[in-house]
C-alpha cells in the first residue's frame, strides 16, 4: 500500500470534454451538448485544469459535426473563464493531423491554438523520436504555451527487453535534457492503458531522480484493461504530481478512471486530489442530460482485457468500432485484433497512439480483409520506411521491401520534416481557386485535412468552408413510426366515383369494388390470341458495380468514364472506409454505360457506383 508521511495533493486534469468525447464517440459531439457541464465544472465545482482540444476533438467538429473547432475552443474558454488552464493534445510531427507536417504548419498551429484559448500543449511522438520532440516543442514554447513533453508508454504484445521498459522511457527524457529542450512538465502517456503498474512505478521513480525539481511529472492512462487506478497508484508512489481523471458517463472503459474511484483508492494514504469528488454527481447529471440523444456503444464503455494483446488507445477504439459498424464489417473486429501483434512487431514497436494506432489498425484490417501484406496501408508503409522518424526497433526488412515496392517510395533516413508536404501552400492555393478568404484559420482548416493523393474536393476543410460538411453523429435511432391499423375487409360490394383529369378534360367514372367471395360476374369471352410480337434484337446484360462493403462508405475516386471499355478485375473506383481508400473492381468485362454515384457520395452494397454493359 502506498503511503505519504507528508500529505501531498495530486493535481488533476479533467478529461470528459476532450478525451472523454473522443474515447466514447470519436469526438463527434455537438458543442451545445457538453458546454453546460463544462461551465458548471469550472464555475461551480472549481475545477481549474481541463483538456479541451487537439486530437480528434480538433478534427471531429468540422469533419463530422459541421462546427468550427476554433469557435468551439472560443466558447469553451468563455464558459470556464480566463483563469482556468485549458490543454490541447498534439502529435509531434503530425500536430493535430494524421500526416507529417512541415515546421511552418506546426508554427501556425501553435499560434492559432494559443489565440483560441490554449494555455497547455501536451506534445507526444508515437515513435518516441527525440529529434521530433525537440523540434516540435519549439513552436509551442515560442507561442507562449506550457509545453508538456511526453514519453509514449505501451505494453508490448510480444516480448522485448529493449523497448517499452522503464529504462527505455527514462532514457528519452535523459536525451531531451542533454539537448537542452525546453519543457515545463513531463507526461507518462499511456494511451492504450496497457503499461503495467511496476513499469509505471519504476518510470516515475527514475524520472523524478533526473528531472529538475520545478518540472511537474504527470501521468495519463485509460481504463480499457481495468488497470487505470492501479497504474495511477503506482505512478503516484513513484513520484507523479498529476493525473488525468474523468466523470461518468464518459469515464472508465476506454476513457480515464473516474474521479470518485481514484478518491476512494487514495483514502488514508496521505495523498488527496485537488478536485472535489462530491461535485461529480451534479456534473454526471448535466452530462447525461446533454448526451441523452447519443448512443453509447458498449464496446467503448466496457473494459476489455484483450487490449493487452492489441494495444489500441481508447480514443481510437471508439471511432474504429463506429466506422466498422457504419461499413457493415463489425464481424471482422476480433480478427483484426488478433492480427495486432504481427503488425506491431513487424513495424518496429512504435507506440500505439495516434497516428501510429491508426496505422497499426488499418494494416491489421488490410491483412485480414485482403491477406497479410497484400496491401500496405499508406501511413503504415511510410512509417516503416522512415517518413515519420525512427521507430524504436528496426522494422522487418521484408515488410520494408514490400512497402517500398507497393508505395513506390525508397526507404528514407533523412529529416522527416523535409519530406513532409507543404500543406500551407497547398491550402492557400485551394482557397484562392475557390474565392474563399485566406484567413489563418481557413488556411489551417484546409492544410490540416490534406491527405496525400486525395482530391481537394474531398478535403474536409474545403467541404466545411463551402457549406458541404458531412454530418455523422452517433445518435440513437428514432423509434419506428407505428404501422397504420389496416382497414376492415369489405363484406359487400362498394361503389365509389373516380375522376380522371386529362389536360383540360375531366371525366368521372363510377367504380364498383367486389369483395373476395362475392358473386362472380357474368362470364366474359376469352380474348382472341395476340399476334406474335416482332423479334427483339438481343441485348447484353447490365451489371451494377457496388462497394465491397455492406454498410455506408464514401466514393472518393471514379477512374473510368461512360463509354469506356473495362476488363474484369480492373480498378474502376475507390471508396473510403476506416479512413483508408479501398479499390472497387469491375466484376466483368464490358463497357461503362452509366456512372451512378458522384465523388463524395455515400453508397452501400445496395446502391451502385456505376453500371457495366457486358
Amino acid at each position: 500500500m502506498i503511503y505519504a508521511s507528508t500529505p501531498k495533493k495530486i493535481r488533476v486534469m479533467f478529461m470528459p470534454f476532450r478525451d472523454g468525447v473522443q474515447s466514447s464517440f470519436g469526438g463527434k459531439v455537438r458543442l451545445k451538448d457538453i458546454l453546460p457541464a463544462m461551465e458548471y465544472s469550472a464555475k461551480e465545482a472549481g475545477i481549474r485544469h481541463f483538456e479541451f482540444g487537439g486530437g480528434a476533438r480538433y478534427q471531429a467538429p468540422y469533419f463530422y459535426v459541421n462546427e468550427d473547432p476554433f469557435h468551439c475552443m472560443d466558447e469553451m474558454r468563455k464558459a470556464v473563464g480566463p483563469d482556468v488552464d485549458l490543454q490541447i493534445l498534439t502529435r509531434s510531427i503530425a500536430g493535430v493531423t494524421l500526416n507529417a507536417q512541415k515546421i511552418k504548419a506546426l508554427e501556425l498551429q501553435s499560434k492559432l491554438m494559443k489565440k483560441h484559448g490554449t494555455t497547455w500543449d501536451r506534445n507526444f511522438d508515437y515513435l518516441n523520436d527525440v529529434d521530433n520532440l525537440v523540434k516540435t516543442g519549439k513552436p509551442i514554447v515560442a507561442a507562449g504555451m506550457h509545453h508538456q513533453v511526453c514519453m509514449s508508454l505501451m505494453g508490448l504484445p510480444f516480448f522485448s527487453d529493449k523497448v517499452h521498459t522503464a529504462e527505455f522511457y527514462i532514457n528519452i527524457v535523459r536525451e531531451l535534457l542533454k539537448r537542452d529542450a525546453v519543457f515545463h512538465s513531463v507526461c507518462m502517456k499511456d494511451a492504450s492503458g496497457t503499461a503495467d503498474p511496476k513499469t509505471c512505478y519504476e518510470t516515475a521513480k527514475g524520472l523524478k531522480k533526473i528531472l529538475p525539481p520545478e518540472v511537474i511529472l504527470w501521468q495519463h492512462t485509460h481504463d480499457t484493461a481495468s488497470m487505470g487506478v492501479a497504474c495511477y497508484m503506482a505512478g503516484i508512489a513513484g513520484g507523479a504530481d498529476g493525473i488525468d481523471l474523468s466523470c461518468h458517463p464518459m469515464a472508465s472503459g476506454t476513457c480515464q478512471p473516474e474521479v470518485r474511484s481514484m478518491w476512494h483508492a487514495l483514502k488514508g494514504t496521505g495523498y488527496s486530489l485537488d478536485i472535489d469528488h462530491t461535485k461529480m454527481d451534479a456534473i454526471q447529471g448535466i452530462l447525461e442530460e446533454g448526451l441523452k440523444e447519443y448512443d453509447f456503444n458498449p464496446v467503448t464503455t466496457s473494459a476489455d482485457a484483450r487490449v493487452i494483446g492489441f494495444p489500441m488507445p481508447g480514443g481510437a477504439i471508439g471511432p474504429n468500432v463506429h466506422m466498422m459498424k457504419e461499413a457493415g464489417i463489425l464481424n471482422k473486429y476480433s480478427a483484426v485484433l488478433a492480427e495486432f501483434p504481427v503488425v506491431v512487431e513487424s513495424a518496429g514497436a512504435w507506440t500505439s497512439v495516434t497516428p501510429g494506432s491508426q496505422q497499426y489498425w488499418l494494416q491489421a484490417f488490410n491483412n485480414v480483409l485482403l491477406g497479410r501484406w497484400k496491401k500496405i496501408e499508406a501511413g503504415y508503409g511510410r512509417a516503416v520506411l522512415g517518413y515519420f522518424g525512427r521507430p524504436p526497433l528496426p522494422p522487418d526488412p521484408e515488410v520494408v521491401k514490400i512497402a517500398s515496392e507497393q508505395l513506390k517510395l525508397e526507404p528514407f533516413a533523412g529529416d522527416p520534416f523535409d519530406a513532409a508536404p507543404d500543406t500551407i501552400a497547398l491550402a492557400e492555393e485551394a482557397l484562392k481557386e475557390r474565392n474563399i478568404p485566406t484567413t489563418e484559420e481557413n488556411i489551417f482548416l484546409v492544410a490540416s485535412a490534406i491527405v496525400p493523393g486525395r482530391a481537394m474536393e474531398l478535403n474536409e476543410g474545403i467541404r466545411f468552408l463551402t457549406g458541404n460538411a458531412k454530418i455523422s453523429l452517433p445518435l440513437k435511432k428514432a423509434a419506428p413510426t407505428p404501422a397504420a391499423t389496416p382497414a376492415a375487409p369489405l363484406s359487400a360490394p362498394f361503389t365509389t366515383t373516380c375522376k380522371v383529369v386529362e389536360g383540360p378534360v375531366t371525366r368521372s367514372f363510377e367504380i364498383t369494388i367486389e369483395p373476395p367471395g362475392a358473386a362472380a360476374a357474368a362470364p366474359v369471352a376469352a380474348p382472341a390470341p395476340a399476334a406474335p410480337a416482332a423479334p427483339v434484337a438481343p441485348v447484353g446484360r447490365t451489371v451494377p458495380v457496388f462497394s465491397p462493403f455492406e454498410g455506408k462508405v464514401d466514393v472518393v475516386q471514379i477512374s473510368v468514364k461512360v463509354g469506356e471499355a473495362v476488363k474484369e478485375g480492373q480498378v474502376v473506383a475507390q471508396v473510403e472506409a476506416m479512413k483508408a481508400n479501398h479499390d472497387v473492381k469491375a466484376p466483368c468485362a464490358g463497357t461503362v454505360i452509366s456512372i451512378d454515384a458522384a465523388i463524395g457520395a455515400q453508397v452501400s452494397s445496395e446502391k451502385p457506383i456505376m453500371t457495366i454493359g457486358a
